[in-house]
């Protein structure tokens, strides 16, 4: 019991470096740096470390395709460079929520797959689809600049799947589920209905002011978490 409470201290360690490196590489600002700390200790003493491993596996995936073609995606005002509090939250909290709880009620380990898959398939479909020169609106199929609200690609598409594909292996690693079928296609399938809902979202309401992205992610990671508990 004693050596179980030392690793988590040590895992608050590694989390304020992590906080601290993401902070001075300008990745996130001094609230998001906070926010995702905070979040992160919440997830290592009610449900593990091997759960708060598979955020910092998407929070890796994330920064890396956000920096990916940075020059382009500044030419093309699609840069978001450092992440707010706003971001972090949009994007963490239903997770944060459901492994919070997910020793106490099974499905909600589905929930935290699914919230996290979500995020991470939304975070790389976006970064990454917008280097594709042919996206289409969702909602009507209609040609459409890149980093339009809504738009979605072939590219896109692939790369926002596969990323939520990895989700699901690494929580299948990390004993998170232990069926390796059904923790990949609970992350697939709840990532990908998640991602194609924030897409609707963006689509409908954040083009017409109605909804922030923050919104849009938010709601859009709360669908995956309940795909993911009903897929349990």
């Amino acid at each position: 019991m004693v050596e179980a409470a030392m690793i988590n201290w040590v895992y608050v360690i590694l989390l304020f470096i992590l906080g601290f490196i993401t902070y001075r590489r300008k990745s996130l600002d001094i609230f998001g740096t906070a926010v995702m700390i905070i979040m992160g200790i919440v997830i290592i003493f009610s449900a593990g470390t091997n759960w708060l491993l598979l955020i910092v596996l998407f929070l890796v995936m994330s920064l890396l395709a956000t920096k990916y073609s940075r020059k382009y995606k500044m030419s093309l005002g699609e840069f978001e460079g450092r992440r707010t509090s706003k971001n972090v939250i949009s994007n963490g909290v239903v997770a944060c929520f459901m492994a919070a709880f997910g020793g106490f009620y099974l499905p909600f380990v589905g929930g935290f797959i699914g919230a996290i898959a979500t995020a991470t398939a939304d975070t790389l479909a976006s970064e990454i689809g917008v280097l594709d020169q042919n996206p289409r609106l969702i909602t009507t199929f209609q040609k459409v600049d890149p980093g339009t609200n809504g738009a979605v690609s072939v590219l896109g598409t692939a790369v926002g799947i596969s990323g939520a594909a990895i989700i699901g292996i690494a929580a299948c690693l990390l004993g998170i589920i232990n069926d390796p079928v059904a923790a990949i296609l609970v992350s697939i399938i709840s990532g990908t209905v998640g991602c194609f809902m924030d897409s609707i979202l963006g689509a409908l309401l954040e083009n017409r002011d109605l909804l922030t992205n923050e919104h849009v992610n938010l709601i859009a990671t709360i669908v995956g978490a309940i795909v993911g508990i009903l897929l349990i």
